[in-house]
């Protein structure tokens, strides 16, 4: 996959405002679609960035996944029936290959992440670390289970619906309750076995 130039300064708390799609871009099918790719986009880049920011552990890697996922959309020229969903299937994939090819070290937590992640007043030193370990442990258990366990977990914390989980993820939308419960029993059991410290 080729990655974008100029990768935006995005934090947790921050998100794109707007995407404009490349001038070498295909014209856009339709009527209104410009309308409708910008609502889409306001609405659901923040959930998508948070969730491959999440998945990937990543934030620039998240931006650049999320950003790429909307411009295939564009190039398309239509709005497909799920857009959401279709975004979190592509926004996967691209991660998949990125993943794949580029052989990432898996970071748990980058500075960049740790200096945005808070907007509070700064942490006492002993608070710091207390919350660094916590996020390790959540990491850890994370990546320990099942891909697919991971993604519903991560789809559900975003606030995708069970109909958006079931496109995203290739599932009969009957399943989705079921499935996510088991994956919420296993990383329950998955994070009371990870060790308290890093």
């Amino acid at each position: 996959m080729s990655r974008r130039e100029g990768k935006p300064a995005l934090t947790r708390s921050e998100p794109s405002p707007s995407l404009r799609a490349d001038e070498d871009a295909a014209e856009p099918g339709g009527p209104g679609f410009d309308d409708r790719f910008e609502e889409l986009f306001q609405r659901e880049y923040p959930r998508l960035f948070r969730f491959l920011d999440r998945l990937s552990g990543e934030v620039e890697l998240a931006a650049d996944l999320a950003q790429e996922a909307f411009l295939r959309l564009y190039r398309r020229g239509s709005m497909p029936d799920a857009p959401a969903a279709w975004l979190v299937t592509a926004a996967m994939n691209l991660f998949r290959n990125e993943r794949s090819t580029a052989r990432r070290r898996h970071r748990l937590l980058t500075p960049s992440r740790a200096e945005h992640a808070q907007s509070d007043p700064p942490r006492t030193a002993e608070q710091a670390l207390a919350a660094e370990a916590a996020r390790r442990r959540v990491r850890r258990a994370l990546d320990a289970l099942p891909e697919r366990d991971r993604q519903l977990l991560l789809l559900r914390a975003e606030g995708f619906s069970y109909r958006e989980m079931a496109e995203a993820l290739d599932l009969h939308e009957a399943s989705v309750g079921t499935l996510l419960a088991r994956a919420r029993q296993a990383f329950r059991e998955t994070y009371g076995r990870s060790p308290h410290a890093s």
